[in-house]
């Protein structure tokens, strides 16, 4: 899963690199790398945020994080990036040409759909084959258990 904390870093990270270019006068062309971190970095929260919601089975046995933190968190997340995107559209807005906001998002829709075909689609295979595979070892364990406990007993009987 996209660590949020990270993800939350890197969007903040990316987006004072965007400011501050804007601050300077550079042109949106040049500033692409930081535009695509910060998508990115969204597009990672949005996933953590799906993902959170659906945990898989061994993080809600030994989860770190109470549910109503991690949903703190979550909505903390939304809010800053939220307000992030308010700004990047108000400076989009003023220092572009009429119409790059909309493409942004249009580009932005487009990145999510390639990393969730790609991305996150390797992460949720990886995480359901260790999941199979623990599920594998604790069955094969308690048989085990099991049989050498009755190995014990059969031998303690004769």
């Amino acid at each position: 899963m996209p660590d949020p904390m990270t993800a939350i870093a890197a969007a903040s990270t990316a987006f004072s690199a965007l400011k501050k270019g804007f601050q300077i006068g550079r042109d949106i062309e040049s500033m692409v790398g930081d535009l695509s971190r910060w998508m990115g970095a969204l597009s990672d929260l949005e996933q953590a945020e799906k993902e959170a919601k659906n945990p898989p089975i061994f993080k809600k046995l030994f989860a770190g994080k109470s549910v109503e933190q991690e949903a703190l968190e979550i909505v903390m997340n939304k809010k800053k990036v939220n307000e992030q995107r308010d700004q990047l559209r108000q400076l989009i807005q003023y220092t572009c040409k009429a119409g790059t906001w909309e493409e942004l998002v249009r580009m932005e829709v487009k990145i999510r759909k390639e990393r969730q075909e790609t991305i996150y689609r390797q992460r949720e295979r990886r995480k359901k084959f260790i999941e199979i595979v623990a599920i594998i070892g604790l069955a094969i364990l308690t048989l085990g258990m099991i049989f050498f406990v009755i190995w014990l007993y059969v031998q303690n009987r004769r």
